[in-house]
């Protein structure tokens, strides 16, 4: 009892993180039964990571932003002209596709730098500098284009945002056995990695999850990656822009957690001024924050106009709010100082799933724009709520389950026993005394 008891104590302090995990699920199975099984079928779940990648290569960098405490309206005009950029260099001019991507992301870095700039070193909010680089950005995409889209791209550079790693078994087999080799193998490297870390919390006496929490969540993790294994492998396989997106999942994940800059990142957005006393260089930082932003915009913008293979005038529109609404559903806080790169990847999934299961479901871009907007209502409204409630020690309802586990209250009560004054100390004390 007492086991189970420490378990939700432990589960209702963490709200913010379990919330968004049991959130997915609920909404999947909501799906899955309202589309009549249709939302989990191996072609919609590869179409649902495929025609969500950019949403979440661009949410990576959004919760990053959020973290140092800012925001960035821009991501999508800088996304949509990039793929302007990337048509003219391949289809106007004849570049190869394998100088066009790096040179797309360099003119990223430099579109970050350049509101970077502003933002850091101006002092400009970063609120207001994006808001003018979405609108400075837009233009330049109908400037390029000449109002006018661009059309076809190479094969190569259409793979990035539709195609698919290559079949080991020639298609004679019911499944992709390279997915399912690497499905198993992250699997596995996943599990380990878990044992690795709680040994590690247990050798240096840190914080750890309740073991029964920790194997129903490694299992349930496990079990889960081996479904969606199952259902790539069951169609055409791996999406290479997934590979891509894993690539950037483990990188940014590994930055945010074991880095100097991720320590960095969260102390600005926790307590500016206690960040710049502590000798952390803000300024250079938050530059920084806005050139990664501006590559991973600028990657957002390829892989989109690759699986549409067209760039268009209005590429990108929109794509700067289903990336902050990602964050924010993913548990980043709106002042700053708290998210994780693997809670934005739930969020934007969230997103995702509601933006293809209410179109199974024939729902119009009315109706979805309003379940979209109360969904990241409720989100940042439950992530004040809990930390109004929480008082610094978690919810109460955590407090509630924790108090059952305390020591009784006369045993709390009891005065804590003094240490023994050295002898040399206590015949000083009494020969001061003694001759006041």
């Amino acid at each position: 009892m007492s086991a189970l008891r420490e378990s939700l104590g432990f589960l209702t302090s963490r709200l913010r993180q379990v919330g968004i995990f049991v959130a997915l699920i609920l909404i999947v199975l909501l799906f899955q039964a309202l589309t009549g099984g249709i939302l989990l079928e191996p072609q919609n779940v590869t179409n649902l990571v495929v025609q969500n990648s950019y949403i979440l290569i661009l949410a990576i960098g959004m919760v990053m932003v959020i973290i140092a405490g800012h925001i960035d309206l821009s991501v999508g005009s800088v996304a949509g002209f990039i793929g302007a950029v990337a048509g003219v260099m391949i289809v106007h001019w004849g570049w190869a596709w394998w100088l066009a991507i790096p040179a797309c992301l360099l003119v990223g870095a430099l579109v970050g730098a350049w509101q970077g700039y502003w933002i850091a070193y101006v002092g400009i909010p970063a609120f207001i500098v994006t808001l003018a680089g979405m609108l400075i950005f837009r233009g330049l995409t109908l400037i390029t284009l000449k109002n006018q889209q661009i059309t076809p791209f190479p094969a190569e550079l259409r793979a990035l945002g539709g195609g698919f790693l290559p079949d080991i078994s020639g298609g004679s087999s019911a499944l992709e056995w390279l997915t399912v080799i690497l499905g198993v193998g992250a699997t596995v490297a996943l599990l380990i990695q878990a044992l690795k870390e709680r040994r590690i919390h247990k050798k240096f006496d840190l914080e750890s999850d309740p073991l029964g929490w920790f194997v129903l969540k490694t299992a349930f993790t496990a079990v889960l990656m081996l479904i969606i294994t199952f259902l790539l492998a069951s169609y055409r396989g791996t999406p290479i822009v997934l590979v891509v997106l894993a690539v950037l999942v483990i990188v940014y994940t590994a930055l945010m957690n074991n880095s100097v800059f991720g320590r960095h990142t969260y102390a600005i957005g926790g307590n500016l001024h206690a960040a710049e006393l502590s000798g952390v260089k803000t300024k250079a930082v938050t530059f920084r924050l806005f050139v990664n932003m501006g590559v991973l915009a600028a990657l957002a913008g390829l892989v989109f106009t690759a699986r549409l293979n067209s760039a268009q005038p209005a590429g990108g529109t929109g794509f700067e709010l289903d990336s902050i609404a990602a964050a924010f559903i993913g548990g980043a806080a709106v002042t700053g100082g708290i998210g994780t790169v693997a809670g934005a990847m739930i969020g934007g999934l969230i997103m995702g799933v509601l933006n293809n299961g209410m179109s199974i479901l024939g729902l119009g871009t009315d109706y979805q724009q309003l379940i979209k907007g109360l969904v990241l209502l409720l989100a940042v409204g439950f992530d004040i709520f809990n930390k109004n409630r929480g008082g610094g020690g978690g919810s109460k309802i955590g407090k509630r389950f924790r108090l059952k586990t305390t020591p009784p209250a006369s045993e709390a009560a009891k005065p804590a026993e003094k240490p023994p004054v050295p002898v040399a100390a206590g015949a000083q004390q009494a020969s001061i005394v003694q001759n006041p």
